[in-house]
């Protein structure tokens, strides 16, 4: 009897071990708050560049409204976005950098998924301000979802699309008095093994966000 009670711990405690390490996979987000903010035409006399960051972690409340300016689901019934989208392919993914890992974007779920334990941001650009930073935001297009149009056209487009995200992010920046750049600069050949990338997705650009220092 107290072998088959200790097996019945032991298969408890597997389980919720389990459990634990699914939970880690994801990082839950807030829902956005929508109701704050800067109005627009203030947040675009703001909008700024910066390359000085502090080293201080966003909340994870600031973290969910930046992912839903930048490209979170605005029309729940169509399942459409804060940015364009070409042909509305949605064909770009945000990938997440902070100290404890790297994670995807899931705008229908608006949760994070880690894709990496470790700390990738000295490889999300060359710049000495961009291992430091708290968050490093990374726009991959998925090309498997670009179903059509020349090679010209899906280059241009993809990064039109990226641009889109971008400048969301600055708004939401400028309105919130959060550093923020966009970078084309990124070691696009180790950040794409560390995030464990298709052949058919492609780094298009890069933009680190903090406290300004």
């Amino acid at each position: 009897m107290r072998t088959i009670i200790l097996s019945l711990f032991f298969c408890i405690g597997v389980f919720f071990s389990s459990l634990s390490a699914q939970d880690a996979a994801v990082k839950q987000l807030p829902p956005p708050q929508t109701g704050i903010g800067k109005p627009l035409m203030q947040a675009l006399l703001l909008r700024q560049s910066t390359r000085s960051f502090a080293s201080t972690p966003l909340p994870l409340q600031e973290l969910s409204n930046l992912l839903w300016a930048a490209d979170g689901i605005n029309r729940v019934e169509t399942g459409k976005r804060t940015s364009p989208s070409a042909m509305n392919w949605q064909e770009m993914d945000v990938y997440v950098i902070l100290a404890d890992g790297a994670f995807l974007y899931n705008a229908k779920k608006h949760e994070l998924e880690k894709v990496a334990g470790s700390d990738l941001r000295g490889a999300a650009g060359s710049q000495a301000f961009v291992r430091d930073a708290p968050v490093n935001f990374v726009y991959v297009a998925d090309y498997a979802k670009v179903t059509r149009g020349s090679d010209e056209d899906k280059t241009l487009y993809t990064a039109a699309d990226a641009g889109f995200i971008a400048q969301n992010v600055y708004l939401y920046c400028a309105s919130q008095t959060l550093g923020v750049v966009v970078r084309g600069s990124v070691d696009r050949t180790a950040l794409a093994r560390g995030l464990q990338l298709r052949p058919d997705q492609k780094i298009i650009l890069a933009q680190t966000i903090g406290y300004i220092k």
